[in-house]
């Protein structure tokens, strides 16, 4: 992909990457980060990069957002149950799924690390936050194209047959979004070839928590929905954003259908990108396809005190992140609460003329 040149560090200084994985790269140099020319939320995936992401935000506070998760990638190493032994966790998890395949199963699990404990996960997870107020959950969710392999960190990677029990993403995934809600803090989520399982996720957060579930912001990152399916969740979920990225979403033309059907307040940008020297760069190619598909000028200089109509897209991106970290959003009834209350009105009101 060829890039066109970045612009002045006066608009880039306006743009937010809402999802990078910078300490996936073997290392990140200081002079990378001083010369990062944009704000950058890194991502946390497993039990090794916690930590690592917890320094770089400590390092570059100004630069970036840090995010604690675990991936759904990374989610077989956790045990929902306390005190099981490595071999029982593993074969419990993936025994029934392919009956005849324990011999490779058997093969898998001594490459494969202790199981976590969930208590320990979520222990871990809710410091992290604390420690953080600016923090996010992140990257979280779910995925069901994805395939264990014998060593995750190998090149180049051998892959089992074995994918990670939906059910078991759920649980994990379920009790990091509880502890998100409970502190307010904003949520990246990732989802993968289980659109329905997250549509009745969001239905059930919404039920479970209300208005402290609508307190909070969401953002289905590299999203890959269809149009359709994206316009069902904006009208349902007023807290629900949507990001997109070149290196995954420009594989099909259908981000350009889900930019155009997404809410122009809905939409963020990001590089999803593990190489920091590449995040500007990436995430301001998607700046230009988001200008392009919603028809809105690409800024070549700052000016403060434009009118709304006089945007840019640059200055239409940071609105919506700003909403996006404000959170409290307002919840949409439905035509038929609408409906409800208003005949509710009317009847009070003509009790209220009965007693008069």
């Amino acid at each position: 992909m060829v890039s066109n040149p970045l612009p002045h560090s006066d608009i880039l200084h306006h743009v937010v990457d809402v999802h990078c994985h910078p300490t996936d790269a073997p290392s990140i140099s200081s002079s990378s980060m001083e010369n990062l020319p944009i704000t950058i939320c890194a991502m946390s995936s497993n039990q090794s990069d916690q930590s690592r992401v917890r320094n770089l935000a400590s390092a570059y506070p100004e630069k970036v957002i840090p995010c604690f998760g675990y991936h759904p990638w990374f989610s077989h190493i956790i045990s929902v149950e306390s005190g099981v032994e490595k071999k029982q966790h593993y074969r419990n998890l993936f025994h029934d799924m392919i009956p005849d395949e324990s011999k490779i199963l058997e093969e898998l699990i001594p490459g494969l690390p202790d199981p976590i404990p969930l208590e320990d996960v979520l222990k871990d997870l809710r410091r992290n936050l604390n420690d953080f107020p600016n923090a996010m959950l992140g990257e979280v969710g779910l995925d069901r194209a994805f395939r264990v392999a014998f060593d995750y960190y190998a090149v180049p990677r051998k892959l089992t047959p074995f994918t990670i029990p939906i059910d078991h993403q759920l649980k994990i995934l379920h009790a990091q979004i509880n502890i998100a809600v409970e502190l307010g803090r904003n949520i990246s989520l990732h989802s993968v070839k289980a659109q329905q399982y997250t549509m009745d996720l969001l239905q059930q957060l919404q039920s479970e928590h209300g208005e402290e579930w609508t307190r909070i912001s969401l953002d289905m990152h590299s999203c890959g929905f269809s149009a359709q399916m994206w316009s069902d969740i904006q009208k349902k979920y007023p807290n629900v954003f949507l990001s997109l990225s070149t290196v995954i979403n420009s594989r099909s033309s259908n981000h350009r259908s889900l930019i155009s059907a997404c809410s122009p307040e809905r939409i963020l940008v990001e590089s999803d990108f593990n190489n920091v020297d590449m995040c500007a760069e990436r995430t301001w190619d998607m700046v230009q396809t988001v200008a392009d598909v919603k028809g809105w000028r690409i800024e070549t200089e700052w000016a403060e005190g434009l009118n709304e109509a006089d945007w840019g897209v640059v200055r239409r991106l940071e609105a919506n992140w700003g909403r996006f970290r404000a959170g409290n959003h307002q919840l949409v009834a439905s035509k038929r609460r609408q409906k409800q209350k208003q005949q509710e009105w009317i009847s009070d009101s003509e009790e209220d003329e009965q007693m008069v």
